[in-house]
């Protein structure tokens, strides 16, 4: 079984009110939590390698918390895509 030990040293934010930003952390932690935890990925993923920075591709926020858990979403999916070798 392989380990995946991901940190993200800061997140930042700026310009969502306290319930969007909560929405936003718990899809993104529920759903980086799923894509990691998939074998298949994981397998692709055994080497080690260190990812200094991660750029993503730009994103849309929607307004509300509904918006805020989408984006966390996305987020997420675009990290997993960016971890694979």
């Amino acid at each position: 079984m392989s380990r995946i030990h991901l940190t993200i040293d800061k997140l930042v934010l700026g310009g969502l009110d306290p319930a969007s930003r909560a929405a936003f952390v718990a899809r993104l932690k529920n759903e980086l939590s799923v894509l990691l935890a998939d074998p298949a990925s994981r397998a692709a993923w055994a080497r080690s390698h260190r990812t200094p920075v991660l750029r993503l591709n730009r994103m849309g926020l929607e307004p509300g918390v509904a918006g805020a858990g989408k984006l966390g979403r996305q987020v997420a999916q675009g990290i997993a895509r960016g971890l694979k070798p």
